[in-house]
């Protein structure tokens, strides 16, 4: 019997495309793997996590629109549901979040309470 593991965070096709376009610059140091998750801060009680790191052995591995990324277990009760998308325009770029968790987010939109 195989087990699936549904991913918490969902990529837009643009986002997927620009983790992609990352990965693939050599921009990324050999063996770092992505990154999702929460910490503690920012102004409106929590931060997101999006970026490279070294996977350990508490992490969970998901895979979604053919991107591998890392994950703490306890962040998943946060960020389940989350959309990541990949904005490029003249007044925002950069990656954006959409987290239906968030009872409250920042002006920025990288912070989030729940």
């Amino acid at each position: 019997m195989e087990t699936t593991i549904t991913s918490p965070v969902a990529f837009t096709e643009r986002a997927a495309t620009e983790i992609r376009r990352l990965l693939g610059n050599g921009s990324v140091e050999a063996g770092k793997k992505l990154r999702v998750g929460v910490k503690g801060g920012g102004c409106s009680g929590m931060s997101y996590v999006l970026g490279f790191d070294d996977q350990d052995a508490s992490d969970t591995v998901y895979t979604e629109n053919g991107i591998d990324y890392l994950m703490k277990p306890a962040h998943a009760l946060y960020l389940m549901g989350m959309e990541i998308d990949w904005q490029d325009g003249l007044n925002a770029r950069g990656f954006t979040f959409s987290n239906p968790n968030a009872s409250k987010t920042c002006g920025c939109g990288s912070s989030f309470a729940v």
